[in-house]
């Protein structure tokens, strides 16, 4: 896969649900999405709470927004965090069992190569992380709406159960730079 980074000059469309989500054709990303039951209800809102509270005394409503100097503190007060407690393993982690992992995995090679590019990816107990490039043309939101809902579906059907497993929302996030790339890579598998 070639690394795609953020271009400055380019044209970025950002839509907005609970997070601001940018798109430019061409860039690489990274995908953060959970299974519902990650984190209970109250850890997630009070970790949102804080979160929405630091933004506020800041003036800002998304780290978008934040002056250059408060990033990295945003980050590692609230980014770090969210990472931690996903990587807690709350829930029934229902990504652990190899067959559940599996049909997620055969849901996000489906594309490779034709609908998107897929780089680094890693499967956690209750959640996973991918780099994706998407083809020209192809959405990001509709490839990942596919993995999540195509293996909650097959998920489900294995275990005799129905519901969404996942959250409605995943994190994505353009790489913007060379540095963070690297960091990424060789830490997780590759198709």
């Amino acid at each position: 896969m070639t690394f795609r980074p953020f271009d400055r000059k380019a044209a970025v469309r950002i839509t907005r649900q609970n997070f601001p989500h940018w798109r430019q054709e061409g860039t690489t990303y990274l995908v953060t999405s959970r299974l519902a039951d990650s984190l209970p209800k109250d850890v997630a809102d009070d970790w949102r709470s804080k979160r929405d509270e630091w933004l506020a005394q800041h003036d800002a409503t998304c780290v978008d927004e934040l002056a250059e100097e408060f990033r990295l503190d945003c980050q590692r007060l609230f980014t770090d965090k969210f990472h931690d407690l996903i990587d807690a393993g709350y829930g029934e982690c229902l990504l652990a069992r190899r067959e559940c992992a599996d049909i997620l995995i055969g849901k996000m090679i489906e594309g490779h190569g034709t609908c998107f590019q897929l780089g680094e990816w890693c499967i956690m107990p209750n959640h996973f992380h991918a780099v994706v490039e998407p083809a020209k043309g192809s959405m990001l939101g509709g490839m990942v709406q596919h993995w999540k809902g195509g293996s909650s579906f097959a998920i489900n059907r294995m275990l005799g159960c129905s519901g969404s497993l996942r959250v409605k929302e995943p994190f994505d996030h353009i790489i913007r730079s060379e540095r963070p790339w690297r960091r990424l890579g060789g830490m997780w598998w590759t198709v």
